[in-house]
């Protein structure tokens, strides 16, 4: 089972509900789901009736969590090849996280438990965020023996903080709830069980407002934020000193880069 985001039809105030699902890992994105969740925010993007989507990890009666990250198991089959790796971080991740950033409905994401990685990724391009408590923020790949790729480390950073983003990727560290409210990355901290109360209480003051006003809001905010992201995407086509584009994705077949990754799966610690 490679997991899916799972589309809930909007309701009558016209907010239509995300759930990034999969059972047993803790939500964590598949190839397979970062294009579903590409075409289902293309879809938003048409319709003219929708005033607010709704982001939110599934349940499968396990541990509550946004999205744990990556599906690392499904690594071993791309990662390594710098051809197959760029296509993967380029298309299939990156289509996915500018399809939302590109939608001009709000966006409210309801965070609880893990949000690692691609997690937080995918939370960072909603307009508003409610996190439970618990939940705990990072992007530990310096585990797994790689960086982030250049769009995503320019979206992490923008919505995080520079500081935040240098923590998560250079010492792997992870924050609470409260630390990204206090940083913020999040707007509103609630008691476990009542995020999706409180993000839902969010769309409906959203949904209840103007749609175009909020569309055209979107659009000037995406103008005004657009210079990172244009700053890595030229570093992901030209490079940059040092390293050329080409060579973005040159680690792929690199001893840490195979170690971090044989480590997690062998539930080990890596040696690098």
């Amino acid at each position: 089972m490679s997991g899916e985001v799972k589309v809930v039809p909007p309701d009558a105030a016209g907010i239509v509900r995300v759930q990034l699902c999969h059972a047993g890992k803790r939500n964590a994105m598949s190839v397979q789901m970062w294009r579903e969740l590409r075409a289902a925010f293309a879809v938003f993007q048409t319709d003219a009736q929708l005033r607010c989507v709704l982001v939110e990890g599934g349940s499968d009666g396990g541990e509550a969590a946004f999205c744990a990250g990556g599906d690392i198991s499904e690594y071993p089959g791309f990662r390594f090849d710098a051809a197959a790796l760029r296509d993967f971080h380029e298309n299939a991740v990156w289509g996915g996280l500018s399809a939302m950033l590109d939608c001009d409905v709000p966006i409210v994401a309801a965070i609880s438990g893990a949000c690692m990685g691609a997690g937080v990724e995918i939370a960072a391009c909603a307009d508003l965020r409610v996190a439970a408590q618990s939940a705990r923020f990072g992007a530990p790949i310096a585990r797994l023996g790689f960086p982030m790729a250049p769009r995503e480390a320019a979206l992490v950073a923008t919505a995080v903080g520079a500081l935040t983003a240098r923590q998560m990727l250079l010492e792997a560290a992870t924050f609470s709830a409260a630390e990204m409210a206090a940083r913020g990355f999040i707007g509103s901290v609630v008691e476990d069980g009542a995020v999706t109360a409180a993000a839902e209480a969010s769309a409906r003051r959203i949904a209840a407002l103007a749609p175009q006003a909020a569309r055209h809001n979107k659009q000037i905010l995406r103008a005004l934020l657009a210079a990172p992201l244009g700053a890595a995407q030229a570093m992901a086509a030209q490079g940059v000193h040092g390293m050329p584009g080409s060579d973005v994705y040159g680690y792929a077949d690199g001893a840490e880069h195979r170690e971090g990754i044989a480590a997690f799966l062998g539930k080990r610690t890596p040696n690098f």
